[in-house]
Formats: C-alpha cells, structure tokens, sequence
C-alpha cells in the first residue's frame, strides 16, 4: 500500500481521455497525445502557482495556521457557507474553543449557540463528534493519515483530504466543486451542464486531481485552485479574459475553436446550447419509443424556503438559542415562537416531530410526557431546550 505521506502516482490520462477533443474532433486536428497532456500540466503548473504568489487569498485566517484542528474547523465550516461568513465565525470559534480537547469537553448546548449565524446547524454537532471520537480513540490528537481520518465519523474525503494536505502537508488530492470545476475547463474542457454523479465519477475526477498534482506543492496547487475557481474560474459566467491560465486551458481553446471572439460569455453559451441539444435528444429519443408527443412533463414547483421542514428546525434552534443557559420551554410555548399563526390543535403533532427530529440528531432535548407521579402529561407540556 502507498504511503499517505508520497504522492499517490496516477497514469496520466489517456489520448482518448485527454481534453478538447470535442473540438479537435470539429475542426479536423489529430487527437491530442500523452505528450501533450504532459506539456499542458507542466504549462498550468507554472502559471497558476505563480499567479497564486502573486493574487492567491493569503489573508484567510485558515491558511496562517497548520493546527489541524483549526483547519478541520474551518473546513466543516466552508462547506455550503460563503468565505466572507465564515471568517468571524471561525475565528470567535476559535476563541471560545482553541483546541480539540476544548471543544470536546464543552456542553453540546455552547457549541450550538457559538455556531450561530453559520446555518446547517448539524454541523456543529458532528464537529464536536468528531472531538470527542478523536480525544477517545487517537490520543487527543487528529490522525495525520488519510485512512484514518476517515474513520472519524461524518468526515468524507474530501475533508479528510483537505486536512491531510493542509494541516500535515501530505502529497494527497482533494476535491470541492472549484477544484472539480477548475481542473475540469484546464485539462479536459468545457465541462458538463449537468455533472455526471456516483462513485465511477468521483474516482474518475479524484483521478485527474492525483495526476495534476505538482510535486511538494499539493499545498499551494489546491489552494491555488481553489481561488481561481472562486474569483476567475467561477461557475456561470467564468472571466477568462483575466485568466492567467488562458494559454494553456482546455476549455479555452475549445471555445476558440467555434467563435472568433472567445469568452467566459462564450463559454457559458457553448455549454447552454450543448445543454439543450442534449435534452432535445432526449426528449427526440422518448418520442420515437412512444411518449405521446403532446404531453410535456409538469415543471414542480420549488417550494418556498420559509414553508420547508429545514426552515422552522432552524426557527426551533434561534428559539431555543436565546434561552439562558439550562433553560427549556413547553412545546406550548415554543409553537408561536416557531410559527406565528401556530394552532395548537392543528400544529402540536407538526411540532413535536420537527423536536423529536431535532432530538435525535443531537441538536434538542425533548422530555418525557409524564408529570411528577409518573402519569401521562399534556403533550403540550413537555419541555424543550439545547442538549
């Protein structure tokens, strides 16, 4: 087996595999060869670390530090939450809980409250988890290794891989959506409209992550990636006018290769039309093998956020949040609190999942529906409050 700490050695893709043959195809040109899979890495090697040197988001507090810890910290907290939230939140965190051990010995209901204004508040929970499993079964300490970083429970792999790199500078790929997105238009092309899922495709793209990587710079590359896909390499609309790596971007000359005037507005155009000359496939396809060709499939329609389940356990938790520490409420009086128009008779059942829901996943604490000589309660009696 590899080592975690040496550079996992991933086949360079293959001539069938290797970008922009969509347009090489178009415009007649040979397929491209290893040799030029190598030479265009090589190319986006030097230019995207050196525009990192130069315009790289140094000045997030997360990459002043290599405490494993506080990068766990800032990764769990990064995940479905802008940047520019997450910096005062990560770094009041800290304050309050500065070490593992701190935040695995504190009362779930502190960690909870200090998680405030973050949102998927699960997270919280799983962080302490992930504490108190580390504090019982590595000594206090996160593991260095790959593996074993992901027995810690709710970490997947790319934040084990995020913490392997960046806490202890292990040679290992990781891959988010910016990294995915990035490497995709440098090395393959314009991407998909629609991202192909499940295992096959993940292993395949964590493939073309292990084979990008520059050796001894897994650290700086990823990061790297990561801020180009954040400012430049963005997912609508991408400024490829502004692109450091333009010269030797896959998806760039893909673009060039059907406009005169390529552009991340091109770009953008080019994989809309693919989009829907794709479905229109689709949709030629059903009709030939009989789908009545005067029926059109109901849109769903979204249902409003402030009608969603997600939406009033978040209510529950702001609620809960504002009590003094060891306080609790009735389901009686959190109702109205939750949802202005609450009808107990209507409501209570609805209610009373949303906690249960909440107590299971470690977010509440529910009483039992008994009063003081051990018989049935009112339901709307029983009390709420943090773990």
């Amino acid at each position: 087996m590899t080592s975690q700490h040496t550079r996992a050695t991933t086949s360079q893709p293959s001539a069938g595999d290797e970008p922009a043959g969509d347009d090489q195809q178009r415009t007649g040109e040979a397929a491209p060869t290893a040799d030029d899979a190598e030479r265009r890495r090589a190319h986006a090697h030097a230019a995207l670390l050196a525009w990192y040197a130069r315009e790289g988001r140094a000045g997030l507090p997360w990459r002043a530090t290599r405490d494993p810890y506080a990068i766990l910290v800032s990764e769990v907290m990064l995940q479905q939450t802008q940047v520019e939230r997450v910096i005062p939140k990560y770094l009041a965190f800290l304050e309050r809980f500065p070490t593992l051990a701190a935040l695995a010995e504190a009362p779930t209901a502190d960690v909870i409250r200090a998680w405030a204004g973050l949102g998927y508040n699960m997270r919280a929970v799983r962080l302490q988890e992930v504490a108190r499993q580390a504090q019982r079964d590595f000594g206090g300490q996160l593991p260095s290794a790959l593996d074993n970083l992901m027995r810690l429970k709710g970490i997947g792999r790319y934040t084990a891989g995020a913490v392997a790199a960046f806490a202890f500078g292990a040679p290992i790929a990781t891959v988010d959506t910016n990294i995915r997105r990035t490497l995709w238009r440098i090395l393959r092309g314009v991407e998909p409209a629609v991202w192909p899922s499940g295992e096959r495709a993940a292993r395949e793209t964590l493939a073309l992550a292990e084979w990008a990587l520059p050796p001894g710079r897994a650290y700086d590359w990823q990061q790297a990636l990561m801020d180009l896909g954040a400012t430049i390499c963005v997912a609508r609309r991408p400024a490829c006018e502004r692109c450091p790596l333009r010269d030797c971007c896959a998806a760039w000359a893909e673009v060039a290769a059907v406009t005169l005037f390529p552009s991340g507005e091109a770009l953008a155009r080019l994989r809309a039309e693919r989009a829907s000359a794709a479905g229109s496939a689709s949709t030629e396809a059903r009709v030939a093998e009989g789908a009545a060709p005067y029926t059109t499939p109901r849109r769903r329609q979204a249902q409003p956020f402030t009608s969603t389940t997600r939406y009033y356990r978040g209510r529950i938790i702001v609620a809960l949040r504002a009590l003094a520490p060891g306080a609790s409420l009735s389901l009686g009086e959190l109702g109205p609190l939750v949802k202005p128009d609450y009808h107990a008779e209507d409501d209570l059942p609805w209610l009373r999942m949303l906690v249960e829901g909440l107590a299971r996943d470690g977010l509440a604490r529910l009483s039992d529906a008994e009063n003081a000589e051990g018989e049935s309660a009112d339901p709307a009696g029983r009390r709420v409050s943090l773990p």
